[in-house]
């Protein structure tokens, strides 16, 4: 457990001890490929740490068209705002992959926060992180067009979720045009566009669940 804990950036720059005493608080869990882990409005009374695999959080308009806020993935948490301000959950999780979880329950959560200070500025340090990636968010759909739109949001999940392979990053998630419209901000249609753009120039590559970008293509 305790190499598992020292891949979550919220917990690197712990000791051994505390990331002992954090493995005695925490429990392991699975999920499948599709299932929902926490829908909006619900209590939130746990807070979670990726292991392994991907969680997509999500919201759904009043008419239930869907809203992909985020993927997040090994070695990212999710949960804590309900945690820190006691109100309903903000958004739905539903795992993209199979996935392995670690989830500390809230009254283990806020002793954790109250006895180690390094866990509550890292707390910090990450929603204020979140915070800034939502104002770029807004700045982004405002100011830039929906070809850069598109084309920053695939440079930022390579960033988040890519693997380096020489001149090229391989991102293996299971998201599909739907979900990768809105996470851009532009209509499906011109997400199409775009990214057969970008394949005919040898920019991107499309597998089974994963995109490849070429950085010399890209560059050029």
């Amino acid at each position: 457990m305790i190499q598992w804990l020292k891949k979550v950036s919220l917990f690197d720059k712990l000791s051994d001890s505390q990331l002992e005493h954090i493995s005695r608080i925490a429990r392991r869990r699975s999920l499948s490929a599709g299932s929902i882990l926490f829908q909006e409005k619900d209590p939130g009374n746990v807070f979670y740490v990726v292991l392994n695999g991907s969680i997509k959080l999500f919201t759904r308009s009043a008419g239930g068209e869907e809203k992909v806020l985020s993927v997040v993935g090994e070695g990212d948490s999710f949960g804590e705002l309900a945690l820190l301000d006691g109100l309903p959950r903000s958004a739905s999780a539903r795992a993209l992959e199979t996935s392995l979880l670690l989830e500390i329950a809230s009254d283990d959560f806020m002793r954790l926060l109250e006895s180690h200070f390094d866990i509550t500025k890292g707390i910090l340090a990450e929603l204020s992180r979140r915070l800034r990636q939502t104002n770029e968010h807004v700045s982004d759909l405002t100011f830039l067009d929906d070809r850069t739109r598109v084309l920053k949001n695939l440079i930022n999940l390579a960033n988040q979720h890519g693997k380096r392979d020489g001149v090229f990053i391989r991102i293996h998630l299971a998201l599909n045009y739907d979900e990768l419209s809105q996470m851009a901000g532009v209509s499906k249609q011109i997400l199409s566009e775009v990214l057969r753009e970008l394949e005919a120039k040898g920019v991107l590559a499309f597998g089974l669940n994963q995109y490849t970008l070429n950085l010399t293509k890209l560059r050029g």
